[in-house]
């Protein structure tokens, strides 16, 4: 039977699944075998496989919506007379239309990634490990997108329990080597950034030029976005108590679109790019203040034992404090070596 929902919390049928794992007491996960015991051998043990999903109405147009605007002055302008300094690269970052888009994205984000982290409180876990997060379009809405994500929730052994319970892309080895290493995973974090840049006049003379040069304006244009992108992740991280990030994955869209200001001049013919760059990591925070033990190196002396046991044999026999068993657990060493020693 259908039940009415608002948004918030958990949807029906997930608050249902929620209950019927509960009081069953069997659970789900994606972990492997190797994944499984490195969990446990952490302290750790599954709980069940969780989810979180979102759809969202995206107008992603940017140039009805004015996203995907270039800000640059001299946009319009014929090519002879269009040398009017570098464009710019618009920034989502730094303020640009785009930055709406990119909010958008991030509202969409959070809300999948909360749902899951609330099934896994229903759960009773503690955190989450192996977070995979997806987006992709909508069946028969093409200006809708869904956001998912999906893990497996996992419980601490102990009884110190964190006070929200974490995400992270990390499988089942990479989360036991964190723990292992005094450190514990904080949130699954996403940093985007859309930069737009206008074809300038510098940028179409090397365009169309015979011979081999680089494109400066496109150069920058990628270094910008991926800096900015890095830059939120960072920023997302520091917000949240974390002392790192460990990156999961990083892409990169670039494509070609019609001028939004050229347009409006009724110059048509002039084209800005846009790039989109997303990067995915887990923000990290350390537990383990006490500074670790200096680890003891092995060393394995060279040379002929045999003779080394001589001389301490005769060492303790001629010392008035020898010890007697010693003498006596040496001897019985070098007999046994035989013809060895």
């Amino acid at each position: 039977m259908t039940v009415p929902w608002g948004g918030g919390g958990l949807p029906p049928a997930a608050a249902e699944r929620m209950a019927e794992v509960s009081r069953s007491g069997t659970w789900t996960s994606a972990l492997s075998t190797g994944e499984f015991a490195s969990v446990k051998a952490v302290g750790f043990e599954p709980v069940g496989q969780v989810m979180g999903s979102a759809v969202f109405q995206v107008a992603r147009s940017g140039r009805y919506w004015g996203y995907h605007d270039c800000l640059y002055t001299g946009a319009g302008y014929g090519f002879s007379y269009g040398n009017r300094g570098d464009a710019p690269v618009a920034l989502s970052g730094q303020g640009a239309p785009s930055r709406q888009l990119v909010g958008v994205f991030d509202q969409a984000r959070r809300t999948a990634l909360g749902r899951m982290r609330a099934e896994c409180s229903a759960l009773g876990g503690d955190g989450v490990v192996a977070a995979q997060l997806t987006m992709q379009p909508f069946p028969s809405a093409p200006t809708c997108l869904e956001f998912k994500v999906i893990g497996t929730a996992v419980r601490a052994q102990g009884p110190v329990r964190p006070k929200h319970p974490f995400t992270c892309h990390l499988d089942g080895q990479g989360f036991a080597k964190l723990i292992s290493a005094g450190w514990v995973p904080s949130e699954l974090l996403v940093g985007m950034s859309i930069g737009v840049r206008h074809d300038d006049y510098r940028t179409r003379s090397q365009q169309y030029s015979w011979q081999n040069t680089e494109m400066t304006g496109w150069s920058r244009l990628i270094h910008d976005i991926r800096a900015d992108a890095r830059e939120q992740l960072r920023r997302q991280a520091g917000q949240r108590g974390g002392d790192g990030v460990v990156l999961a994955s990083g892409d990169l869209r670039v494509w070609e679109e019609s001028c939004i200001r050229a347009a409006n001049t009724n110059n048509s013919e002039q084209r800005d790019h846009v790039a989109e760059a997303t990067m995915v990591g887990t923000s990290i925070a350390r537990f383990r203040t006490r500074e670790q033990p200096p680890r003891t190196l092995s060393v394995m002396p060279l040379g002929n034992r045999g003779d080394r046991l001589r001389k301490r044999l005769e060492a303790v026999a001629s010392s008035p404090y020898g010890d007697p068993n010693e003498y006596r657990r040496l001897a019985t060493e070098l007999r046994d070596l035989g013809d060895q020693g």
